[in-house]
């Protein structure tokens, strides 16, 4: 993700989260320097778009995704699979042994992806989106490559 991408970040942002983040967010995150975000392109008419993204951090061995996202016109078509699986093979090629998410527990398309990589409900988190519980998951990498489900 770079600078130029933020507007059409935001752009599915809003239209993916009833609580979005906000430009600064996304500005901060890009200039965090244990924090990494990557956006998936489409070609579309000739031209590249932007159809999804994901921010995550990286602290030591273990790694924490903040946020991932595809826009809504483009989901159904394993935009967010590939996304996740970039993201958890760069995650394992630089030595991260667990990964730590937070889902709405009403996110079930969201639960079923993590689940097909691996990822294990490992408590809840109640009223963290204000309005609603979150699912705290984790997946450990049990040996090289496994992430691809």
């Amino acid at each position: 993700m770079s600078e130029e991408d933020i507007d059409e970040v935001i752009r599915i942002e809003r239209l993916s989260f009833p609580n979005p983040w906000t430009r600064g967010f996304f500005e901060r995150e890009l200039r965090n320097p244990i924090s990494y975000a990557f956006v998936e392109k489409i070609e579309e008419k000739g031209r590249l778009r932007l159809a999804g993204y994901i921010v995550f951090w990286i602290v030591t061995d273990e790694a924490h995704i903040l946020n991932i996202a595809v826009d809504p016109e483009l989901r159904r078509q394993g935009l967010a699979k590939r996304l996740l699986c970039v993201a958890l093979s760069f995650m394992e090629d630089r030595g991260v042994d667990v990964v730590h998410l937070e889902v709405r527990r009403s996110n079930t398309p969201a639960i079923n992806l993590y689940r097909r990589f691996g990822f294990e409900e490992v408590y809840i988190r109640e009223n963290y989106y204000g309005n609603e519980d979150a699912i705290v998951m984790r997946l450990v990498f049990r040996h090289k490559s496994h992430i691809i489900p």
